[in-house]
This record gives structure tokens, C-alpha cells and sequence, in this order.
């Protein structure tokens, strides 16, 4: 991963500074605001609070300090609260794996005409005799985190598609009401990644129904962004182009394997966001500073790496227990 602050090209730092209100040389004294703020909230344990991903968590709140601030502790908050969804959180775990492997989500090679990346998910390919609604909600945190790894889809934001074509009634059953409500806390109030618009294409009325149903939980900017198309694609390429989307969605690329964004996401075994040892990446400082955290300040103990090692797989029930 390059340093913080060098590789970003010209047009990234204008857009930056004219949708986020980034300025490169108050980037700094943003994140010591932050920082000093930690300390109002000893409850809360801030896995990780480095420069390089603080920034993530401002330029999702447009640099707006004191949102930034609760957004990045309640990021914490929801690991803390919901702590059986994190363990062994990686994508060789094996509900996760199995969501990856059936596309649940994907992430196509190419970006929308404003540089998001477009996250893509097959609704009918799941299969809950395999893995639940929770290992899906896994496996979409953790692309997200892939994702927002890169600060080009940090500053640029992200845009969903999902494609509801052949999913049955008997399917829609198993969208489990406590886990649909805990993706929505999730997204919304306690993740920093942009995004731009969620697209739902060829959706049966009884998915219009459960949407209905969850409408109260979203925000009305976030209601805003969800836009429905139904069988009509035309309206879908308005906002995405043709020459980007797979052919099954009427696009001008091959059809989408599922298989893509899988083997590269479980095949970096260092990305993990586990609640015992959150990726760190190896360069974690912005240009602009000269300190270097500890290198061994999340070492994993011995006990750690043994829980790390255990092959125990847990089932969509064990995320439903508080």
C-alpha cells in the first residue's frame, strides 16, 4: 500500500478538498483533535487510532471533527456490542468464504464514471443451507474494509448494485429481521465508507415488502440513495454506465465470475479484521509526521494466535446471541 498523502494524483486532491473539505496541511491537526477526544471516552476501546486510519473515519464526515469523532467511536461501539460477529473475522473463516465464493458480494473491475467502486451482489446465488444472512453481512463488512483500504475509494465512495433476478419467495424467508436491523446500524451509523447510491434491479414485490418494513431504521439521506428499477435497466445505466456493467445486467462486459473478487480478498491471508488483531498494515503514518507507532503494540499474545489457528466455525445462530 503506497504512503498516505503521496499517491494521490492531482484530481483526487481537488476532489477532496471540494466534497470533503480536505485541506492536506490542517490533515494533521484534524486527526489530534480527534485524538484528544479519545480520552472523554474510557470506555471504549479503540483498537486502532493511527493517522493513516483516523483519516478514513474524516473524510467520511467531510472533516467535520466532532461528527467524525462519534462515528469513529461508535465504529468501536458496534465491535464492542456485537462482539460474536467479529470473531474470527476473515475471509478464510468459513461462512465468509463461502458468501465470497457465491459472488455474495462482488466487486467489478472497473468504476462508475465518478471513480466508485462498484460492489456488486447476486441475491439469488445464496444458499442458506451453507451459510446464513450473517456470513453474507460478514463477507460485505469485510470487502468494505478492503475497499476503504485504498484512499481513492475513501474520497470517491462506492456504489451498490444488487440483483434480486430468480430470488424466491422461499429465499426472502430467510432474511432474518434482528440481522437485517443490525446491517442497517451497521452501515449507516458506524462504518466510514461513502456511499453514493444502492441500486436494486429486477426486485419481486415481496423484497418492495421487506423494504418497507425496514424503512423506519434508515435515514432519510440513506432512504434517498436506495433507488428501485425493477426490469428496467435503461434507468440503471443513467447511473452506471453500459461499457463498465457485466452482461446480465444488460452491460457491455462478460458476465460477472463470482470467483474474482473472492480469490483476491481470501487470498491476502494478512487482511483481518478480527476482534483480537485488526489489520495494520505496514506503513500507517500520513507524510506529514515523522513519529512510528510501536511495531509490537498488537502483537497477538500466544493465547491469541491459538484462538487465530482454531478451525471452529460458527453458524448464523451464534451471531444472534446478545
Amino acid at each position: 500500500m503506497a504512503e498516505y498523502g503521496w499517491g494521490l494524483s492531482e484530481k483526487l486532491i481537488r476532489k477532496a478538498r471540494d466534497e470533503l473539505n480536505e485541506i492536506p496541511d490542517r490533515r494533521v491537526v484534524a486527526i489530534e483533535e480527534i485524538r484528544e477526544q479519545m480520552e472523554t471516552r474510557p470506555d471504549i476501546n479503540f483498537l486502532r487510532s493511527d493517522d493513516v486510519f483516523m483519516l478514513r473515519f474524516l473524510r467520511a464526515r467531510k472533516f467535520n471533527t466532532e461528527e467524525t469523532f462519534k462515528l469513529f467511536g461508535r465504529y468501536f461501539e458496534y465491535r464492542q456490542s456485537n462482539k460474536n460477529l467479529f470473531k474470527k473475522f476473515q475471509a478464510s473463516e468459513k461462512g465468509v468464504k463461502e458468501a465470497l465464493n457465491d459472488g455474495l458480494p462482488g466487486v467489478l473491475p472497473n468504476t462508475d464514471y465518478r471513480g466508485r467502486k462498484i460492489l456488486l451482489l447476486y441475491a439469488a446465488n445464496w444458499d442458506n443451507s451453507r451459510y446464513g444472512l450473517a456470513g453474507i453481512y460478514r463477507a460485505l463488512l469485510l470487502t468494505l474494509e478492503k475497499l476503504i483500504d485504498e484512499e481513492e475509494n475513501q474520497i470517491n465512495g462506492i456504489t451498490v448494485v444488487v440483483d434480486w433476478s430468480q430470488f424466491t419467495f422461499k429465499q426472502s424467508t430467510w432474511l432474518n429481521p434482528k440481522v437485517l436491523k443490525l446491517m442497517i446500524e451497521g452501515l449507516q451509523d458506524c462504518f466510514p465508507a461513502r456511499f453514493a447510491a444502492i441500486h436494486f434491479v429486477n426486485q419481486p414485490w415481496y423484497i418492495e415488502a421487506i423494504f418497507k418494513m425496514l424503512r423506519p431504521f434508515l435515514k432519510e439521506k440513506n432512504r434517498n440513495k436506495i433507488i428501485m428499477h425493477g426490469i428496467n435497466l435503461t434507468t440503471l445505466h443513467q447511473h452506471i454506465s453500459k461499457e463498465v456493467l457485466p452482461a446480465e445486467l444488460g452491460g457491455m462486459q462478460p458476465p460477472y465470475n463470482n470467483q474474482s473478487w473472492a480469490r483476491q480478498l481470501i487470498g491476502d491471508e494478512s487482511f483481518s479484521f478480527g476482534d483480537q488483531h485488526i489489520y495494520w498494515p505496514s506503513n500507517t503514518q500520513l507524510k506529514t509526521r515523522s513519529e512510528t507507532f510501536p511495531s509490537d503494540s498488537f502483537s497477538a499474545s500466544s493465547k491469541e494466535k491459538e484462538e487465530r489457528n482454531e478451525r471452529t466455525f460458527l453458524d448464523e445462530e451464534f451471531f444472534l446471541i446478545d
